[in-house]
């Protein structure tokens, strides 16, 4: 693998602001099944999350948020940015679950994103990925649902990355924790903007550590396991 070569855009960013960054990439489910009331809580809890990160001024130039949007299509819908930066998109219901697609996507920005921090001398903490679901994949072959379910357990392994599922109500936990190594959380009712308070909690936390240090996270009151 070729070295990352830092673009003049980069080398400003990272020149402006060369904290330590604590990478978090949103893999939201927007089929069909969301539309309606699952889908106005996932907006106003992305809305939630910013603003509580914003309230913490280390933690809005460390946290970087990025999401990536599935369901017939897997869309980048906010490329990384610090919290700062990060205005939450629209988001808009429609189609099948194309969950492995979103799933090695994601990885895949983080692994491009990880490059470019070490070209530019920026330490990073280690990425969460936090998938957010309300079924199982559909409409896409097995072949890509064991890919990305393989990729997670390596990267995990690996410490690379922390892997989170959360299913919202009719999603199929067993389904999730075939994919997942840690357990899937089951969000208790349309809790979205008491997850993404945690979240953000749990991103103020890491932000303030060192980066190599185990950090306890708040108990998910918004869930069950």
């Amino acid at each position: 693998m070729t070295d990352h070569i830092p673009s003049l855009e980069e080398s400003v960013e990272f020149a402006d602001n060369p904290e330590p960054r604590c990478p978090c990439i949103l893999l939201l489910d927007v089929s069909g099944s969301m539309k309606g009331a699952p889908l106005e809580a996932l907006q106003k809890g992305l809305q939630a999350f910013k603003d509580e990160l914003s309230r913490d001024a280390l933690a809005a130039r460390r946290v970087e948020v990025a999401i990536v949007t599935f369901n017939s299509v897997v869309e980048v819908a906010q490329d990384f940015v610090t919290v700062d930066a990060f205005n939450p998109p629209q988001l808009k219901a429609q189609g099948m679950t194309h969950m492995g697609s979103a799933i090695l996507k994601g990885l895949d920005m983080l692994t491009s994103r990880k490059a470019q921090y070490r070209a530019n001398g920026i330490v990073y903490y280690r990425p969460w990925v936090f998938l957010i679901t309300d079924g199982a994949p559909q409409g896409e072959p097995d072949s890509v649902i064991e890919a990305a379910a393989m990729r997670v357990r390596d990267e995990e392994t690996a410490r690379k990355v922390a892997f989170f599922a959360v299913g919202v109500e009719g999603a199929d936990i067993n389904r999730l924790a075939s994919i997942s190594v840690r357990a899937p959380v089951r969000l208790i009712g349309l809790n979205f903007v008491e997850m993404f308070v945690w979240l953000s909690a749990s991103m103020q936390r890491v932000s303030q550590s060192r980066v190599d240090d185990q950090v306890a996270l708040p108990p998910p009151g918004w869930g069950a396991v």
